[in-house]
């Protein structure tokens, strides 16, 4: 499993393989840092139980693909549609966006998820496909609340 995160000191980008690879020091403060893993099997697939960098138990998973790649075929479908309406062609119109959204749902089979912590925002990459629950705005707004009252504290 690759981890990509950021020093919780610093903040410098860093990465790390597990389990081949148990501690990273961070060239920007030296700061050494231990991470570890537990990764427990369910029918549904591979569960992070914990986070390799912080320890937290809240998790996520979403799928490793870029968002802006995602949005830039659904506009392209919707700007093809729109023109190709515009040109009385309304079966072509509507090829097109059946065709995106085929397209769409293989991708979303072929592309694996990525595990990310709540706390600390670590990427856990190379589970597969991942037990763990999708995103919830609601623990999220906790941590950023939780984030934003130790940065007050700290001025």
């Amino acid at each position: 499993m690759k981890v990509l995160f950021l020093c919780p000191t610093c903040e410098t980008p860093g990465r790390i393989r597990l389990p081949t690879e148990s501690s990273w020091q961070c060239p920007g403060c030296d700061h050494l840092l231990q991470a570890s893993t537990s990764v427990a099997d369910s029918p549904e697939g591979k569960i992070l139980e914990r986070c390799a960098i912080c320890g937290n138990g809240e998790v996520y998973k979403k799928k490793a693909f870029p968002h802006w790649l995602g949005m830039t075929i659904l506009l392209g479908a919707c700007g093809a549609f729109l023109y190709l309406m515009g040109q009385h062609q309304q079966w072509w119109a509507w090829g097109v966006l059946l065709a995106s959204a085929m397209f769409d749902g293989i991708l979303y089979l072929l592309v694996r998820d990525v595990v990310v912590c709540y706390r600390c925002g670590a990427q856990h990459r190379g589970l597969g496909r991942s037990g763990n629950r999708p995103f919830e705005l609601t623990i999220h707004e906790r941590f950023r609340q939780e984030r934003l009252r130790r940065e007050q504290l700290r001025q």
